[in-house]
């Protein structure tokens, strides 16, 4: 074919004709009604139409370089019968829609499909002067691997599907449904008997090992169930804890090893704990493999700014201060600022089953607001099993991802952006924490269980208990206010005095160093005393209230003591409490309201709010926000019948009981913050059933 035209001026007849013919070619070789677009713009990112094609290729120069169209079909230069259309196996590619299984495979393993289907792997040579990038020699036979079964058809004769595309489709309805591993063998197993022509595997073990060369695996990570060590590193091949001396595997009655065979009868021993560790490296490389995600990751460098509005965390002044500190990490907005978050779950639907699994997320703050908050963008980096929760213990779990976090700061990682089309050093920080309240304790060391539980006041809070609620109180919070703010000076409506301290000072990472320099903590939980005599209320504060409990791991990042911000806790999951707190308050509910008894004889001990306490019979005055019954029901009536849109928020009308006064079942903490910041003002928008202030 005549490619002599792609040289010509573009207002010329030569050239028109030229990209028709070009045009015609590329899409008599590709069955769908879109395919990639050579122009300077698209730069084969983009898939057009074949008007949008010509407009393109009219209004831009034809690259130049591109003269073996081996995106189009063509194998050799010059070789027109190389129509895509007269090829059963490029039918066949087409026809079971293998494009996006070929792109899958390009983000694993960092290359092009297209290309290396036209390239042997071994080779060194470019073609037309462009760069490629092959996967490492280490992943060569895989990807070899995994390509043929991409281009292998289902069966003779299939044209829907190829044996790879069958593999990815049932792993994906599989992690939808939330089918168990056994169910997917049962299955596989059926199929594999009654379609004997088909290339199907006889077990999801089977097919699990191809999946997991597309690199979605794991590490197994053993455990000692006291949470003292982690056998990995350089005690990997231990079989005893080295702090409590337990074992590592899991023991029987009489103390014998439980041993577990597999589909080759070949028994094994059963680990006592296992963790389950996801590498970071390659997920964070995996990021740049994909054009479109590779230029997001630019975003919270090249979006503009609103002064005074935050509209994603590179607003804040812990943000702008990391870049100040770290002026070679920010040279290149490639790399990456993560934040971690955990909580505790119950893996179990049956709330009977008492468990506390800890995932460990990490959060890409690169990219623009409306895609690092999807879930689709967290990282998945660990998995902390255990029927109680790690506690103080947790940094025993976080020991390989702060090691990776420690080299990616250091030394960085080798990565190939798609969106520039050349290689780079990837390097990646912690920013901050996301967690609840006792979440905080737990990864900062800081005891929330104490008078001293505010981690903003540190030592400088005044440790406070109500008396006959016993509970710690904490009513310094006047102190943050502007010296004449008029609520420093008002006592009627707080705890009967006035304030004029100084807001407590923010103390710096270096502060904290300081303050824990001499704490050494030997991780593990103890065996509990098979006797053990009653605990005396107090006991457990008098053995020790150290306020520091350890010195978190997380300081073995160099940069963490410099953070402005390091740990934050998680609004919407504390607005749920203080929802629910509101809501069985104003209902006045016999178990939950915080207006109770010893509420009110905490009022009296504290000399404060003197119509609102009790008499000697134990009777007190309604309180202005308290509700009668006639309030009560038009209060719940009135969040009965709001309607939302779909999505918005669950059905609450379903959890409102008019005819007993009450709200059940459980809202989840989206919910909450739907019912306090939208729907309660509405409900309580006349006051006609709350008493007059």
């Amino acid at each position: 074919m005549d490619k002599s035209w792609i040289t010509k001026p573009r207002n010329s007849i030569e050239y028109e004709r030229g990209v028709r013919r070009f045009i015609d070619f590329a899409f008599e070789n590709s069955l769908a009604e879109a395919t990639v677009c050579p122009c300077l713009k698209c730069d084969f990112r983009k898939k057009v139409t074949k008007g949008e094609m010509y407009d393109h290729l009219i209004c831009t120069q034809f690259p130049k370089e591109y003269t073996l169209w081996f995106y189009h079909g063509e194998t050799e230069v010059g070789d027109p019968s190389s129509n895509v259309s007269n090829s059963d196996a490029s039918n066949a590619f087409d026809d079971f829609n293998q494009d996006s299984i070929h792109d899958m495979l390009g983000d694993a393993f960092g290359t092009d499909m297209h290309w290396a289907n036209k390239v042997s792997l071994e080779s060194d040579e470019d073609i037309d002067g462009v760069e490629r990038v092959m996967p490492d020699v280490a992943d060569a036979a895989e990807f070899e691997e995994l390509a043929s079964h991409a281009e292998l058809p289902l069966y003779e004769g299939c044209t829907r599907y190829s044996r790879l595309s069958f593999l990815v489709k049932m792993y994906h309805i599989k992690c939808i449904c939330g089918m168990t591993d056994k169910a997917m063998s049962m299955i596989f197993e059926l199929l594999h008997d009654a379609f004997e022509h088909a290339k199907i595997p006889s077990s999801f073990y089977e097919a699990k090992k191809t999946i997991l060369k597309l690199g979605m695996n794991y590490e197994k990570i053993h455990a000692c169930p006291n949470n003292c060590m982690l056998y990995w590193g350089e005690d990997k091949e231990k079989e005893m804890c080295k702090v409590c001396n337990r074992s590592r595997w899991k023991l029987d009655t009489k103390g014998g090893e439980i041993q577990e065979s597999n589909d080759g009868n070949i028994r094994k021993k059963v680990p006592a704990k296992v963790l389950r560790y996801f590498p970071l490296k390659p997920r964070l490389q995996r990021l740049f493999l994909s054009s479109k995600t590779a230029e997001a990751m630019r975003w919270h460098d090249v979006a503009p700014k609103e002064d005074g509005v935050m509209t994603h965390p590179r607003d804040s002044e812990a943000w702008k201060m990391f870049d100040l500190k770290n002026t070679s990490f920010a040279e290149d907005p490639r790399n990456i600022r993560l934040a971690l978050a955990t909580d505790g779950i119950n893996p179990y639907r049956s709330m009977n089953a008492n468990s506390s699994t800890w995932p460990v997320i990490l959060i890409p703050y690169n990219t623009p607001p409306w895609i690092c908050m999807k879930r689709t963008s967290f990282i998945l980096s660990m998995i902390i099993p255990g029927k109680k929760m790690p506690g103080n213990n947790i940094d025993v779990y976080l020991q390989p991802l702060i090691k990776e976090l420690k080299e990616l700061w250091n030394e960085g990682v080798d990565a190939y952006d798609s969106f520039e089309k050349k290689a780079f050093k990837l390097h990646a920080a912690l920013m901050w924490t996301i967690s609840d309240f006792p979440g905080l304790g737990i990864l900062s060391g800081w005891n929330t269980y104490t008078g001293h539980a505010c981690p903003s006041c540190n030592f400088d809070s005044v440790p406070f208990q109500l008396p006959h609620s016993r509970k710690s109180c904490f009513i310094g919070h006047r102190r943050f206010l502007n010296q004449r703010h008029r609520f420093r000076l008002n006592r009627v409506r707080f705890n009967g005095e006035q304030e004029f301290r100084n807001p407590p000072k923010r103390l710096s990472g270096l502060d904290i160093l300081e303050q824990v320099k001499d704490i050494n903590v030997t991780f593990g939980r103890k065996e509990e005393a098979k006797v053990r005599g009653k605990r005396r209320r107090g006991e457990r504060a008098a053995e020790g209230a150290k306020q520091w409990r350890k010195k978190s791991i997380f300081f073995e990042l160099p940069y963490w003591k410099y953070n402005l911000l390091r740990h934050n806790l998680d609004v919407i999951h504390i607005g749920k409490n203080v929802c629910d707190n509101v809501i069985y308050t104003l209902l006045n509910d016999s178990t939950k309201s915080k207006d109770h008894l010893n509420a009110r004889k905490d009022l009296k001990a504290l000399g404060c709010k003197q119509d609102l306490w009790p008499d000697e019979n134990g009777k007190y005055a309604p309180a202005i926000f308290t509700l009668t019954n006639k309030g009560k029901k038009a209060f719940l009536s009135t969040l009965k019948n709001i309607s939302v849109p779909d999505g918005y928020s669950c059905s609450i009308s379903r959890c409102i009981d008019v005819d007993n006064l009450k709200i059940n079942g459980m809202l989840k903490s989206h919910d909450n913050h739907i019912l306090m910041q939208q729907l309660l003002p509405l409900a309580m928008r006349t006051r006609s059933y709350v008493k007059k202030d």
